[in-house]
């Protein structure tokens, strides 16, 4: 039987599969269209529960293990997904309870997915009898590469037993009442709680405590629900498999840290939807999914050409999908799957792109991926061990974006499109940033590599964040304080501090007042003009010795008029600003520039509008630049430095010419030795 190697040591392309669907004589066709498109991959099973156990306790896998071992005599690898998000119509028959509840008080209906429970005793017992029944018998088998525990996790449930269990574990995170009431301040409205079982799930706007502390319990929920599958499955795991769960980006139902904390890699699943691939907006994604472990990561559903869910469901125009899966690559990602090889006859998704059609035929979009098969064989080798590297870090925190999004103060300040605006800014120059976890950041040695941090929106300051970010200032850093940061402290209170809160030692700049605008703010600074939207803090010097100002407000409602917008604090080698505006993308890019300017933090190449570039680096710090070309447009590139090309093989001596959606793999090449007769050879590519 053939075997597969380790994720690690390959560029992996594939597809989901579902061989339960079609008669077992269709798949050695379906495996041959795959081999030929150059598939590495496929990952099964994680919908086929009533499959692999049609009635309680009788296990069906007779089937998988024969699709398994057609795909490795074809050289192609099995991921298995734990089937969990689909609980099948006899287990719910036999215990309707373990059907999850809504915000209406209505139990969900069977039929779609995630309709379960995630706190259920009766799911729990169901869900370790699969699992622990499929690790048993598929540990042996060398082409299953690695796990899927469930389908994208996202379903909150409001029961009876939910609500118990969410008073016990207030109970054992304040202990008493007393401390709950007071770090809730629940005087305000005759909110205090003289019982634990008056507290109720919030439903709703509630009380900014309560509800912070519920999204805790549903993470809490999620990861004791993930570990119950871990447990069954880590003892029966060969040397390197691995474990993941498909997150979806910027989704913010749990705290994607603490969930990926006891995985093995993290993966999320990349759609478009309507339009087109907004690069800068989905590098952002990647950089967040490659943060949640720091280190390399899956897509491990992407579309294949279009959707069949959003309100226009356009195709991908020719090769932008290509374009796009390099831009996972560049970014980061090991393996590239599409959802999914061929649409089901019948069920909710018969429109989705696929790979196949429903007659079993190649569609177009098939073509692409083969071009796409040729390529990764090529260059595998050359990208195997490689990592990003950046030199800038924002810093994302899940209490901060639930604490702002219940409490925007101005309906258009969205957590995610203020970080965005920071980091758009900074890929459109080109510059490589780690998204990390601001809980995470204990000690300057995490911080290590990087020139500079900045902490968009950090409404909530975790504990022992001041410490390592003082360390990084001492060392030279440069920090980037923005609008809303240090209000609040862990328990979701206003601190009886002003903004930026703990923060404040670090710079000698406050908050006087801020402002949710109705209409935008002129703001003129030392090197830019531009206007200030939706917010505006007005900033006050508390040390005019260490600090400059770097924008001032222009005319607007009298409270704002040549007041301090941004300003800069200065400590021997290190910068620490305090941007109080939300400006315009124009504005905001001439800020970043200059930032990154006095940081003398510089783009890997100069490339035009459009051409993304960026570099994985392998062991022996040889640098692999990925130069992509995200327009419908022809671009020329200049290079500094002869290069070679490693999708064409061929030496590029001053600069590249990329077609619409055209791709680059560029390395550099030795400088040529002198001869002994004192000619100079030809360049050659380093090794």
């Amino acid at each position: 039987m053939a075997t597969s190697q380790p994720p690690s040591r390959r560029l992996h392309l594939g597809a989901a599969y579902y061989p339960e669907h079609w008669p077992e004589t269709r798949w050695p066709e379906d495996i041959r269209l795959m081999r030929i498109a150059g598939l590495t991959v496929v990952r099964m099973a994680e919908f086929a529960w009533s499959t692999l156990e049609p009635a309680e306790g009788q296990f069906n896998f007779d089937w998988l293990d024969r699709a398994i071992a057609l795909l490795a005599d074809s050289s192609i690898a099995s991921v298995l997904g734990t089937p969990t998000a689909a609980p099948p119509a006899w287990l719910v028959e036999s215990h309707p309870e373990l059907l999850a509840v809504d915000e209406t008080g209505r139990r969900v209906q069977f039929g779609n997915r995630c309709h379960y429970c995630v706190t259920s005793p009766e799911f729990h017992e169901a869900t370790r009898r699969i699992v622990g029944a499929m690790a048993k018998h598929f540990w042996q088998n060398p082409n299953v590469i690695g796990w899927q525990l469930d389908n994208e996790y996202n379903r909150v449930c409001t029961c009876e037993r939910c609500q118990v269990l969410f008073r016990r574990f207030l109970v054992e995170k304040y202990g008493t009442l007393e401390e709950l009431n007071k770090h809730w301040s629940t005087a305000y409205w005759s909110q205090t709680y003289s019982s634990w079982d008056q507290i109720p799930i919030p439903i709703g706007s509630h009380n900014p405590g309560l509800m912070l502390e519920f999204k805790h319990f549903v993470t809490q929920n999620y990861r004791k629900f993930q570990k119950l599958q871990l447990d069954e499955l880590r003892p029966n795991l060969r040397p390197y498999g691995w474990v993941t769960h498909n997150f979806m980006g910027w989704y913010d139902g749990f705290d994607h840290y603490e969930l990926s904390e006891e995985l093995d890699l993290a993966s999320w699943d990349w759609y478009i939807g309507t339009g087109h691939n907004d690069y800068l907006a989905t590098s952002a994604i990647h950089a967040l999914t490659r943060g949640f472990k720091r280190q390399n990561f899956w897509v491990m559903e992407t579309q294949p050409g279009s959707v069949n869910w959003s309100p226009v469901n356009n195709m991908l125009n020719k090769f932008e999908a290509r374009a796009m899966a390099w831009q996972a690559v560049a970014e980061g990602a090991e393996g590239i799957l599409y959802w999914q090889w061929r649409s089901a006859l019948g069920g909710q998704e018969q429109y989705h792109g696929s790979l196949v059609d429903q007659s079993g035929q190649p569609r177009l979009f098939y073509t692409e991926v083969q071009v796409l098969g040729k390529e990764f064989a090529a260059v595998e080798h050359l990208i195997a061990g490689t990592v990003p590297k950046a030199r800038v870090a924002m810093l994302n925190d899940y209490d901060s974006r639930w604490s702002i999004q219940w409490q925007r103060h101005h309906k258009d300040f969205d957590y995610v499109a203020h970080f965005n605006l920071y980091y758009r800014a900074l890929a459109a120059r080109n510059i490589a940033v780690d998204i990390l976890p601001a809980k995470a950041i204990q000690e300057v040695s995490q911080l290590a590599g990087y020139k500079m941090v900045i902490l968009p929106g950090l409404l909530i300051v975790p504990e022992g964040l001041y410490t390592a970010l003082n360390d990084f200032l001492r060392r030279g850093g440069h920090l980037v304080l923005t609008a809303r940061c240090g209000m609040k402290d862990t328990y979701n209170a206003l601190l009886p501090l002003r903004q930026p809160g703990l923060l404040s030692a670090l710079t000698g700049l406050e908050v006087e007042e801020y402002y949710a605008l109705d209409e935008p703010v002129p703001v003129k600074g030392n090197w830019f003009e531009g206007i200030s939207t939706i917010w505006a803090e007005r900033l006050r010097m508390r040390n005019d010795r260490t600090t400059s100002i770097i924008a001032r407000y222009g005319k607007s409602n009298g409270w704002l008029d040549d007041q301090i917008a941004i300003g800069v604090s200065v400590t021997q080698n290190s910068l620490v600003y305090y941007v109080g505006t939300y400006l315009d993308p124009a504005a905001q890019q001439a800020l970043i520039d200059r930032f990154l300017k006095t940081a003398n933090i510089n783009p890997p190449l100069e490339a035009p509008d459009g051409i993304q570039v960026r570099t994985r680096v392998n062991p022996e710090g040889e640098e692999i630049y990925f130069v992509i070309n995200h327009t419908t447009e022809a671009k020329v590139v200049t290079l500094p430095w002869p290069t070679q090309e490693h999708l064409t093989g061929q030496p590029v001596p001053t600069g590249i010419k990329l077609g619409p959606y055209g791709v680059a793999i560029l390395t550099k090449t030795k400088p040529p030795e002198p001869s002994p007769d004192g000619e100079k050879p030809n360049p050659q590519p380093l090794p």
